[in-house]
């Protein structure tokens, strides 16, 4: 399986008047996992636009648990999740690193969209199929 790995300090300005990690910021983390992942892997969010594509989030499921507080730090793991149709699977797990606890899991599911007519792609784009040739054989 592929996947890759960031390390996040928590700033301020992510927590809530309790000093704890409002919930939708687990959205962002995961985003910045795919970013890293993408640069690992040269599966950019530019190069899938140059290519023709954006590639919006459909789903996400987030189960929160524990908690991570202000000035802690966070690892997280982006896992490619394999998948025959035309989309962009990903789960995630987000650790304290200060603590050693698994804080929240979750995953994401993208979707192919022509950058012209914004229509669905219903084929695997070229592209992406040779993406997947190179990296998951």
């Amino acid at each position: 399986m592929l996947s890759s790995e960031i390390e996040i300090d928590i700033r301020f300005s992510e927590t809530d008047a309790m000093g704890v990690v409002w919930h939708g910021n687990y959205l962002k983390f995961f985003e910045d996992g795919r970013e890293a992942f993408g640069k690992e892997y040269g599966l950019e969010y530019l190069t899938i636009f140059d290519k023709g594509y954006f590639t919006p989030i459909v789903k996400s499921e987030i189960e929160h648990k524990a908690p991570v507080y202000y000035g802690q730090k966070i690892r997280v793991i982006t896992q490619y999740l394999p998948a025959k149709s035309a989309k962009v699977l990903f789960s995630y797990e987000v650790i304290n690193i200060t603590t050693g606890q698994i804080c929240a899991i979750g995953s994401t599911m993208q979707v192919f969209l022509d950058k012209n007519t914004r229509e669905l792609e219903l084929l695997t784009p070229d592209f992406y199929r040779d993406w997947k040739l190179k990296h998951l054989s």
